[in-house]
C-alpha cells in the first residue's frame, strides 16, 4: 500500500470531517497531526500533511510554507510563545516562513519568528530558533549551518 494508502485516507476523512479534528483546515491532515491558526501552503505541500503523522502546526502568529516543501513525521512548527507574565496570552511576533523546496527531517522544531529560506534541509531533530538563508543543510540543537546544499 503507498504511503497515502485508502485506509490513511479514509482514517484521516473520519478524524477531520467527521469527529472535526484539524476540521476548519482545507486539506487532508494526517489523523495524528494537530493543525490550527492561519497557515498558507504553496503548491505539492498537501502529500506532507496527509502523510506525515505526529506533526503539529500552530499558526497564531501565522506560518507560510512555499512550494514543493516536504516535512516528515513529527515536526513542530510553533509560530508564537506564550507570554511569561500572563501565560494566558501569547507574544506576537512575524509569521513563521519556509521557503520552497525545503525539507524539514523527522522531529524538527521551528520556533517563532524564523524565517528559512529555498532549498534548505533541516536535519532530524534539529531545533531552529534564528532566520537562515537559501541553499543550506542546518542541524543540531540549536540548528546551525553546518553544509551547503
Amino acid at each position: 500500500m503507498s504511503p497515502c494508502g485508502i485506509g490513511l485516507k479514509i482514517s484521516n476523512f473520519f478524524f477531520q470531517k467527521i469527529l472535526r479534528i484539524n476540521g476548519s483546515f482545507k486539506i487532508m491532515v494526517h489523523y495524528t497531526s494537530q493543525v490550527n491558526g492561519t497557515i498558507e501552503i504553496g503548491e505539492n505541500v498537501v502529500k506532507s500533511f496527509a502523510n506525515s503523522g505526529s506533526c503539529y502546526f500552530q499558526g497564531i502568529n501565522g506560518i507560510i510554507i512555499g512550494d514543493n516543501t516536504i516535512f516528515a513525521p513529527g515536526v513542530k512548527v510553533i509560530s508564537a510563545n506564550h507570554d511569561v507574565k500572563s501565560l494566558s496570552k501569547h507574544k506576537p511576533t512575524r509569521p513563521i516562513s519556509i521557503g520552497k523546496n525545503c525539507w524539514l527531517g523527522a522531529n524538527s522544531i521551528i520556533l517563532p519568528g524564523v524565517s528559512i529560506g529555498d532549498n534548505v534541509i533541516v536535519a532530524a531533530g534539529a531545533v531552529v530558533t534564528k532566520s537562515f538563508g537559501d541553499n543550506l543543510i542546518i542541524a543540531g540543537v540549536p540548528a546551525k549551518h553546518i553544509k551547503n546544499g
